[in-house]
């Protein structure tokens, strides 16, 4: 007995579709064989009427309304399912679709199975939203990674919001799926999910490429594949470059606030660009680190509590907008890092948390689950699918946007499962320890993939711990960083310099300690963002003593840092003294760095005054001018021979001396920590001829008291501090200062030849 049209018809699964419940809309919608032809079923809500056009017929079948919610069906006789379309006809007009519940899938079953395995490098090619073609139809693929939810539909002003308009296909790997025609670039949507837990919630799209400004929070459909990069040379450049032998001054940067227009807005990604190129050209900077630029709902979480990990931040312009800015810079011989957040997500209702109604990207249990002090969740680094998403990630920005190397926010939280944590709020991994072994697995697999790009890409940790080989090799057991933040050097000098100098004598080894673990690891040297907020004040703030004292011991920190082993990193305005706090909410004082006028006493003329805010930020312009002409004050970081001890006991006199050595350059770095000078001060020295004093903080172009060398210093043979010779030389004040060192010999055939 052939079965009518009305005996195909599941009911139950129908009602679930008019609610957008229905779990597998692959039961009820589509083209289907049937013994009696061909089955076609299609769902539009608010139709008076659908046509099939069979391609190469001329006729068309009429489908039969099913019941009041828009349910059509029809059967056609047949054995194999022909190309078609429908014809939808509404009071409004009548438009033509293909049938988007029999097009083929656009992921397919190798991309379910590397993902599951949390192996597909480029999954972001495939979930999200990608514009493109079908059958001829203009549209957009969505697919998103919901596994436990009932049901996933599309949503967006394309369709007024209405889930019941755009099922997605659910395949076995848990990706809901779905191709929508008539919908392309800056169209906004979510994801309506019907979670396990009962409730339906709007969900961005965790691999959206564009989302609306805050505080709107839809993702925007964007087609980022058609900027054309011009930055091969750089690229070439940076695939041969070994940035541990190599002089490397990084700029922190937060866009937001660098510079700012009258109008209290924000600059464009292509307007800022040209600025901070400037700036760092003309400082000599060799790379920017942007704080997140990844999509983020709160200002002031300055980017560290990110919603859209694949999305540039819209506060400041679209996706090529940004990668004009990575270009320009690029052009400019300027390096690119981009911090990173795999360490936490916030808990907006929009974004990751309980996703499909589970914890499907944090940990079930709390204690694994939660930073209880940060309000935070904690990615579950023990699901592939959500290791495949952080590094696929990870990648994404290298790959698409041509970042030259990502920092790591908060490796420390990663690594310990106790991190910020109260008995009872953690638990052990299964030997009873704190390490988080998942985590740790993650960070070498990441680093890992970066390496195989054999591209000179960086990572870079900022671990405030002790954790061994953080920079070690992967094989030995490392974690396979290329640089660590050196944060104990960082606070033990910003503790020891706040201090007046009349009581530093007390705390001479906060200077030396740093060289008793450096060869441990690949330091950066930073004045970062976090010493500079928080009611912690500026750099200028912590220093002791009136504002030309403030400004000396600036000079002299920054000097200090460039000396001693390890790349550098200063955050934005301190390089020019800045005096208030940081905060997001206004630039920085750029009028600190202006020059004044006077009235000259004999004349009445209006003469111009030099603002001690730019003579400081004079010396830092030519202090990395110099590190960089210099490479013993770099090229062996990571060498112990690159570095030798001269004086470090002089607690008395908060005096210390270091000798920073490369293959073919010798400098004699000298450092007074107090206000006093000694006109005729006598220091030990470990080689016998002269020294040439090429850069003194005190000078006078740089605010200071000019207690300088003009003329090279001769060794004498006296045994003082376990050396063999000394010299005699004036010693400022709260000054660095920096002596070439050349042999008698040398100097002799130098004269010969002229």
């Amino acid at each position: 007995m052939e079965k009518k049209l009305e005996d195909y018809m599941d009911w139950p699964k129908i009602e679930d579709l008019a609610y957008a419940e229905c779990q597998d809309v692959g039961d009820v919608l589509g083209a289907t064989v049937v013994k009696e032809g061909i089955l076609f079923r299609c769902f539009f809500p608010g139709a008076d009427k659908v046509l099939i056009k069979i391609k190469g017929k001329s006729r068309t079948v009429i489908m039969k309304k099913m019941d009041d919610c828009g349910y059509f069906a029809a059967i056609m006789a047949g054995k194999k399912i022909p190309e078609y379309i429908y014809q939808v006809q509404y009071k409004t007009g009548k438009m033509e679709i293909p049938d988007i519940y029999a097009i083929d899938h656009y992921v397919d079953a190798m991309d379910e199975v590397l993902f599951a395995n949390g192996e597909h490098d480029t999954i972001y090619e495939k979930l999200g939203a990608h514009p493109g073609q079908v059958n001829g139809f203009y549209g957009t693929w969505f697919a998103v990674w919901a596994p436990n939810a009932q049901s996933v539909s599309v949503v967006g002003d394309f369709n007024q919001w209405d889930g019941r308009l755009h099922p997605m296909r659910r395949l076995e790997s848990g990706i809901f799926e779905l191709f929508v025609p008539h919908v392309g670039d800056g169209e906004i949507y979510k994801y309506e999910i019907h979670g396990y837990d009962g409730k339906t919630v709007l969900k961005a799209d965790p691999y959206g490429f564009y989302a609306e400004k805050r505080p709107a929070n839809a993702s925007v459909i964007w087609d980022i594949s058609d900027y054309e990069w011009d930055d091969a040379k750089w690229l070439e450049k940076r695939r041969n470059t070994d940035w541990k032998k190599e002089p490397m001054i990084v700029l922190e940067l937060h866009l937001g606030s660098f510079e700012r227009p009258k109008d209290g807005g924000f600059y464009n990604y292509r307007e800022i660009a040209g600025k901070v190129a400037d700036y760092c050209k003309k400082m000599g900077y060799t790379h920017v680190e942007l704080m997140p630029v990844m999509e983020h709902p709160l200002d002031a979480s300055w980017g560290y509590q990110v919603i859209g990990y694949y999305a540039p931040t819209s506060r400041y312009g679209t996706p090529e907008d940004f990668m004009y800015f990575v270009d320009t810079m690029h052009k400019e011989g300027i390096g690119v890092i981009l911090d990173w957040v795999p360490a936490h997500f916030p808990k907006d209702a929009h974004g990751l948390g309980r996703f499909d109604g589970t914890c499907l990207y944090e940990h079930l249990d709390k204690r694994q689950g939660e930073h209880p002090h940060w309000g935070t969740l904690i990615y579950n680094y023990g699901r592939p699918q959500v290791v495949n998403y952080l590094i696929a990630n990870a990648l994404f920005w290298l790959e698409r946007y041509h970042a030259d190397g990502l920092r790591l926010d908060a490796v420390a939280s990663m690594l310990y499962l106790d991190y910020g944590k109260q008995d009872g709020e953690w638990v052990a991994n299964m030997y009873g320890g704190n390490e988080n072994l998942e985590a740790i697995e993650f960070l070498k697999k990441l680093n890992q993939k970066i390496k195989d790009r054999k591209d000179g890409c960086l990572s870079i940790a900022e671990e405030s711990t002790a954790w061994p080989m953080v920079t070690g090799n992967i094989q030995d057991g490392g974690l396979g960083f290329d640089f660590k933040w050196n944060m104990g050097w960082m606070n033990d000098y910003l503790e020891y310099i706040k201090t007046d100098p009349l009581f530093r004598k007390g705390r001479h080894g906060m200077l030396t300690f740093s060289m008793v673990y450096q060869y441990s690891e690949n330091f950066m040297l930073v004045f970062s963002h976090d010493e500079v907020v928080h009611m912690k004040g500026s750099l200028y703030g912590k220093m002791p003593g009136n504002d030309q004292e403030k400004l000396a011991g600036l000079r002299q920190s920054f000097g200090y840092m460039a000396a001693h082993p390890g790349k550098n990193l200063v955050f934005m305005g301190q390089d020019f003294g800045q005096i208030r706090e940081w905060s997001e909410e206004r630039e920085l004082d750029w009028d600190l760095v202006e020059d004044g006028k006077a009235m000259a006493s004999t004349t009445g003329e209006m003469i111009p005054i030099k603002s001690p805010h730019r003579m400081l930020q004079d010396f830092v312009k030519d202090l990395w001018k110099f590190y960089r002409e210099h490479p013993a004050m770099y090229q062996w970081d990571d060498n112990p021979e690159g570095f030798k001890w001269v004086s470090m006991l002089d607690a008395d006199h908060s005096i210390i001396a270091f000798m920073r050595e490369a293959e073919e350059e010798k400098l004699l770095v000298v450092c007074n920590f107090t206000p006093v000078c000694y006109p005729e001060f006598k220091l030990g020295v470990p080689y016998k001829g002269k020294y040439k004093e090429i850069l003194n903080s005190d000078s006078i172009a740089y605010g200071g008291e000019n207690h300088i060398n003009p003329r090279l210093k001769n060794s004498k043979k006296e045994k003082m501090d376990g050396m063999e010779q000394t010299i005699t030389f004036a010693l400022a004040p709260n000054a660095i200062q920096i002596f070439q060192y050349t042999t008698a010999q040398t100097t002799n055939r130098k004269r010969k030849k002229k």
